[in-house]
């Protein structure tokens, strides 16, 4: 019997985020950060393997998980983000890095049982070749492509495309995109297009995230649900809490359509509040039965 749905793997980060009236905000971010609470609230059993300095310690507490369902692997370093947004819906930003943790190894990965693994990366490097080699032969394996895209040059953030991705896209059961980075990948701006072209090169289960709308994609359904957020003060962590929710739901039984419609509401529901989400699923079902039927 699996103990955990699946584990999160990724570096958490300190981030620096202005807005664009210079105010100025300082907060844990990340992707295990934005999807461990996310997946949590849909039901799914939950572990989180966190990438961060020993002296950062108090970044696990903010995790409010049970310790046995938390592993902090020790870097060098933290992760350090700066963010400097231009507009009010965060959608135009400038993103600099003072500071990468280093790459995770397989043998840091906790000996716990699991069926999923995601690999939520925020850089290139964050997660060499032979990590994806060994959890592919441990169980499902899933992954934010931005860990695979975006390179930290000397603190300057730069999108090149993923040199290993007809290798490696075959690895994945579930992969996330933003919409720029399935571009970058594919070529295509045409959404659905780039999905299929991704299922092509091997990628099994496709989720490209948009301002206006999330896509499901798996080679035979494709559907859309429409973001309705009615404010974006929480814009930051859009990609992380869909797809982390998105995982929960399919790894608990629910199908595409359900699974996007639920990852959807809760995406849009966070997104009115700085932050993670701290919601519940009862929350969510409220928000899709008065902004989706």
């Amino acid at each position: 019997m699996n103990a955990y749905d699946l584990m999160i793997i990724g570096p958490a980060t300190r981030d620096l985020n202005i807005d664009y009236t210079g105010a100025e905000d300082r907060s844990t971010g990340g992707a295990v950060t934005f999807c461990t609470p996310a997946a949590t609230a849909a039901g799914a059993k939950v572990f989180a393997a966190v990438k961060i300095s020993l002296d950062d310690g108090d970044i696990i507490e903010g995790f409010r998980m049970s310790p046995e369902d938390v592993a902090l692997l020790p870097s060098e370093k933290t992760t350090l983000m700066k963010n400097v947004y231009f507009t009010p819906d965060r959608e135009r930003r400038d993103a600099s890095c003072p500071a990468q943790s280093d790459p995770i190894l397989p043998k840091e990965i906790p000996d716990v049982n699991c069926r999923l693994y995601h690999l939520a990366g925020l850089l290139y490097g964050d997660f060499p070749n032979e990590l994806i080699e060994f959890l592919h032969g441990k169980g499902l394996v899933s992954a934010d492509v931005q860990g695979f895209l975006r390179h930290n040059e000397e603190g300057k953030l730069c999108f090149h495309d993923w040199a290993d991705k007809l290798k490696y896209l075959p690895y994945m059961d579930f992969l996330k995109t933003d919409a720029a980075e399935a571009e970058i990948l594919t070529g295509l701006t045409d959404r659905a297009a780039a999905a299929r072209q991704l299922y092509a090169w091997g990628a099994r289960e496709i989720v490209i995230s948009h301002n206006t709308e999330m896509l499901a994609y798996d080679g035979r359904d494709l559907f859309t649900c429409p973001v309705k957020a009615r404010n974006l003060s929480g814009r930051t962590g859009r990609g992380d809490t869909t797809f982390g929710s998105y995982l929960a739901m399919r790894m608990t039984g629910a199908g595409m359509e359900e699974a996007l419609l639920y990852a959807t509401a809760c995406v849009s529901l966070k997104m009115e509040t700085p932050g993670v989400f701290t919601g519940t699923r009862a929350d969510v079902e409220n928000y899709i039965r008065e902004f989706y039927q």
